[in-house]
């Protein structure tokens, strides 16, 4: 009977997809990479109590954590590819952020279930992008929970040439990479904060499902010396910029409407474009401070590392940070980034 042999066919494979794993299980089928299918940087990796880290000669490691938590960071029916991209995209950027070569990474992973279908998703994803970045998955925990994931990436730099948020001077070009808003913009049509059609949500909603870590450009910077302060644009322009200020002791004036708005957000009316440019959340470009004068080389970097970077702003003596439109006058905006506990 064919109806009975495909219900039965059916139920086997809802037991196999939900049947349960043990821990060793899931990151045996699900982490473990066969021998020969990435590159391996670790001394020793996934199989012992720790993982070693051997540093190349004459480096330092540069050391970031990140953490997404379902319902705060993720909406509970993400996609699990993309959201395996986007947890190591973000740790990435960090890396980037100080001009870190990445090496390798670990994952703290607490699921409500061991689902394979979300399991075999999540991982695809985040391997795919491991691999493009020669980045080695040593090791980490799981555990049954509210769905969290948890990333320490680890990265190598030469002693000195390390961006910080505290070198801004005086006169500097403020520049960003790529494009700013998008991401935030597609946020608010998944909340209905604002009407977008389909395809405007689609193109938006890749900037923010799947992020690009502009590691090429912060290596490039850190190695020519030219960037005098950097820092990734996760929580909004406005914020994280706010960060080299405080750190380097100065202040700053943006020009709003040179921002370099998404595509989407682009063909918006002009003070959505400044809201989401100015203090969107999620971009996870590149915002550093050069010296005026090494504008031309700036772009031609970026340039050599195909990557587009805009100059919006300078970096001021007085502190605070101020907002001019294209006419250079002063605008008046009340915007802030987003923060973990209070927005």
């Amino acid at each position: 009977m064919p109806g009975l042999a495909r219900s039965l066919r059916r139920q086997r494979k809802l037991r196999y997809n939900y049947a349960m794993l043990s821990e060793f299980d899931l990151i045996k089928q699900y982490f473990m990479r066969p021998p020969g299918t990435t590159v391996r940087r670790a001394t020793l990796g996934i199989g012992d109590d720790c993982a070693l880290l051997t540093p190349a000669p004459g480096t330092q490691m540069a050391i970031s954590s990140d953490m997404l938590v379902e319902g705060r960071h993720f909406f509970a029916a993400a996609d699990p590819r993309k959201l395996g991209h986007k947890c190591l995209a973000v740790n990435l950027s960090d890396l980037a952020a100080m001009g870190a070569r990445p090496v390798a990474f670990t994952l703290a992973l607490a699921l409500p279930s061991a689902e394979r279908s979300w399991l075999a998703g999540f991982s695809e994803g985040l391997f795919a992008l491991a691999d493009a970045f020669e980045c080695e998955l040593i090791g980490g925990d799981t555990t049954k929970g509210p769905r969290n994931i948890s990333i320490t990436i680890f990265g190598e730099i030469e002693p000195g040439h390390a961006l910080r948020r505290s070198g801004a001077q005086a006169g500097d070009d403020i520049w960003v990479s790529g494009t700013l808003g998008d991401a935030r913009l597609a946020l608010a049509g998944l909340r209905e904060e604002l009407v977008l059609d389909s395809d405007a949500l689609a193109a938006a909603a890749v900037r923010m499902h799947t992020p690009t870590p502009r590691v090429a450009l912060g290596m490039a910077l850190a190695a020519s010396g030219l960037a005098r302060a950097a820092i990734d644009i996760s929580d909004g322009l406005v914020g994280d910029l706010g960060h080299i200020l405080a750190a380097s002791g100065v202040g700053a004036t943006l020009d709003v409407d040179v921002l370099p708005a998404g595509p989407v957000l682009a063909t918006r009316p002009l003070s959505l474009r400044r809201q989401f440019t100015v203090a969107g959340g999620d971009d996870y470009e590149l915002c550093f401070t050069a010296a005026a004068s090494s504008s031309t080389r700036i772009l031609a970097l970026a340039a050599a590392v195909a990557t587009p970077v805009t100059r919006v702003g300078r970096i001021d003596v007085t502190p605070g940070l101020r907002f001019i439109d294209a006419d250079a006058q002063t605008l008046e905006l009340r915007l802030a980034g987003f923060d973990h506990f209070t927005s």
